[in-house]
């Protein structure tokens, strides 16, 4: 009676063992899951079948056939890639709509300087002015040049600016005489010596090159950031990875498991193995941002590409007021130079210059000056891109805890006992990999070869540590070669040399007076000297930028 007693005992409990096991094996689950993700497979097992098919996941009792392994496998890849693309998309956006900023207020800024200009001397001068404002013309146009990447060296471009200035003044200072295209070229020559726009040119060429080349470097800096953040999201998975992402995100559902989510210390080594070459762009991004951040506290200060442009049409006047001021010196020092030019006799046109200078030259009132560029400041727009940049230091060392955060992948508990560890339900015990290719030699769940370098990252960190080295160069007020310069000595030689910081020129700003050629259509009397433009011109023009001084003080 005992035997028989614990033999049905026995029976009892191996039926309830039984039937646990016949509810361990169900796939029921899986099969709703996988309808849930939107798969489609030919057959989805109602329990669980062997699993010597399986390449990927164990080869036991399992709810996968080779074909559900084969798609997952599939879906790993795109999952993979659609994670690192989701995860650098704020990056990516960041420096796409920054650059696009400060790039259309940049070029607005020129627009705008340039219109002001333009309005304020062809409203003072009238025609003299607009039959030689190619001359303002050509300075913004190859300023522009010079900012989208031109092979222009703003040094000599400037002096030439100022060469040809000075030949139109002469010319129309001294229109008694005939003044020739050889005169003209030796007058250019001792323009250093005569100095005839005072100190301006030396003044806003310091400003102007330091700014500009802060600017240029500046956009283009951030065009670099978002061409690498652009490509390097674009990464293309090995075959190793697509396997680690299938077993850490499909293997459950072959096991029956398929709500169980990876452990997160688990999903920090797949996504570090997957991310190795990626992670070593870093060091040479951060050393890329730094250099930014220096380069945007030039912009806030004295490279203030803002506070230099919007003055230049004074700065320039006040040269020209300089030019009037000294024109017997000027005038008799180019004729002991260049000899003494031949009369213009009796065909010069006697037309007077009252007529020119009908009206008072004065800057624009606050509500008459142009809006800011672009709906901005400068110093709006930098704190913003600065703030941005900040955020974006260690980007992509920190990618595979961005991607293994609880919501994407992980159950957000590396100690959790209820997580997937690549095998059952359990805590992961392995320790998580550091970042980086050659620390991936040991990583329990991706094989990495360490030996061979992502060619394609690399061509990324090169294009980083050049551009960090325009930065600096930049930061200290220097130009080097951008890439798309040919020519030797292009961007030669710019900037102000300075290695600190540099001072801003802050002297008072000065009256305009126009720049008007001489009229040689037209015959002239110079029997009377004191009858001619040559003397009833500067008389005029210092007589209207002293009535200007007084207004505008």
């Amino acid at each position: 009676m005992l035997r028989l007693q614990t033999i049905i005992c026995t029976f009892s409990l191996l039926s309830v063992a039984a039937r646990a096991d016949f509810k361990a094996r169900n796939c029921s689950e899986v099969r709703e899951a996988c309808i849930g993700k939107g798969f489609s497979f030919a057959h989805v097992p109602l329990q669980e079948i062997p699993g010597e098919h399986l390449r990927v996941c164990s080869q036991g009792n399992t709810c996968c056939t080779q074909e559900m392994e084969d798609k997952f496998g599939q879906q790993s890849k795109q999952d993979f890639e659609n994670l690192v693309d989701e995860t650098s998309h704020v990056l990516r956006s960041t420096f796409v709509s920054r650059h696009k900023r400060f790039d259309e207020f940049f070029l607005e800024l020129l627009e705008n300087t340039e219109r002001s200009l333009n309005e304020m001397f062809v409203r003072t001068y009238g025609k003299p002015y607009m039959q030689n404002s190619e001359v303002f013309e050509n300075l913004f146009a190859e300023l522009k040049r010079y900012y989208t990447g031109g092979n222009v060296n703003l040094e000599e471009m400037l002096n030439d600016f100022w060469s040809r200035l000075l030949e139109r003044m002469f010319t129309l200072l001294n229109s008694q005489y005939v003044i020739t295209e050889d005169y003209l070229e030796c007058i250019s020559k001792y323009t250093d010596q005569l100095k005839p726009f005072g100190d301006v040119p030396r003044k806003l060429k310091a400003q102007v090159t330091r700014a500009f080349i802060a600017a240029r470097t500046f956009v283009q800096g951030l065009s670099v950031g978002r061409e690498v953040a652009l490509r390097v999201s674009k990464v293309s998975s090995t075959p190793a990875c697509i396997r680690a992402m299938t077993k850490m995100l499909y293997c459950p559902f072959c096991h029956g498991m398929p709500s169980v989510k990876p452990c997160k210390n688990y999903c920090l080594n797949v996504m570090k193995g997957c991310l190795a070459n990626q992670a070593d762009l870093d060091p040479e991004w951060n050393l890329y941002i730094d250099a930014m951040l220096l380069v945007a506290q030039r912009l806030e200060g004295p490279f203030n590409i803002e506070s230099v442009m919007e003055p230049i049409d004074v700065k320039i006047s006040e040269a020209i007021m300089n030019m009037q001021d000294n024109t017997a010196e000027v005038s008799y020092r180019v004729f002991q130079g260049c000899g003494q030019p031949k009369p213009a006799g009796m065909t010069r046109s006697t037309r007077g210059v009252s007529d020119v200078f009908n009206a008072r030259f004065r800057p624009y009132s606050p509500e008459e000056r142009p809006t800011t560029a672009a709906g901005t400041s400068l110093d709006r727009l930098v704190i913003d891109i600065k703030e941005k940049l900040k955020q974006s230091k260690k980007f992509w060392s920190n990618l595979p805890e961005e991607m293994c955060v609880e919501d994407r992948v992980t159950t957000g508990n590396a100690t959790d006992d209820d997580c997937w560890n690549g095998h059952s339900k359990g805590r992961y015990f392995p320790e998580v990999q550091k970042d980086g290719l050659t620390n991936q030699v040991n990583n329990p769940e991706v094989g990495v070869d360490i030996t061979r370098p992502d060619t394609f990252i690399r061509q990324q960190i090169m294009a980083l540590r050049v551009m960090t080295n325009k930065l600096r160069n930049a930061y200290n007020g220097n130009d080097i070669y951008f890439q798309d310069s040919s020519d030797e000595g292009s961007g030669s030689g710019s900037g102000s040399g300075c290695t600190e910081v540099c001072p801003t020129d802050t002297d008072g700003v000065a009256s305009e007076a126009p720049v008007v050629e001489a009229d040689r259509s037209g015959p002239v009397d110079d029997s009377d000297p004191f009858c001619t433009p040559s003397v009833a011109l500067p008389t005029i023009l210092v007589l209207s930028t002293l009535a200007f001084n007084q207004q505008w003080r």
